[in-house]
């Protein structure tokens, strides 16, 4: 069974920084983009950062320069760093894998929230 499983979500106060992860069950195959996602409440859900296997890494323009994306490939998971955050980045944070021919992965979600 494919499984992301996200943590490191929590309460931090404006300014302070959390990193997530997303480790996965090791049976995802010709993964063509790994990344992040997030949606607060009412909003739709948006991206927020993704690598491309083998080529690029996109931000969204909201969290360029605050966020970095990594990958462990030994270990099998995906961080999400994320400093300098704002309480408009308060959302639930996805881990978000897609393969070559487009079948998307997702995660449970892991809350973030910041207090201002």
């Amino acid at each position: 069974q494919v499984q992301l499983v996200e943590s490191g979500g929590g309460l931090v106060q404006a300014g302070g920084s959390l990193r997530l992860s997303c480790a996965d069950s090791g049976n995802i195959f010709s993964i063509n983009s790994m990344g992040w996602h997030r949606q607060a409440p009412g909003k739709q859900r948006e991206f927020v950062a993704r690598i491309i296997v083998g080529g690029a890494i996109n931000y969204a323009d909201s969290v360029k320069g605050r966020f970095a994306i990594s990958r462990d490939n030994d270990k099998r998971t995906l961080y999400l760093q994320m400093n300098s955050l704002k309480p408009e980045d308060t959302a639930v944070y996805y881990c978000n894998y897609v393969t070559t021919w487009g079948q998307p992965y997702w995660g449970q979600g892991t809350q973030v929230t910041v207090s201002s």
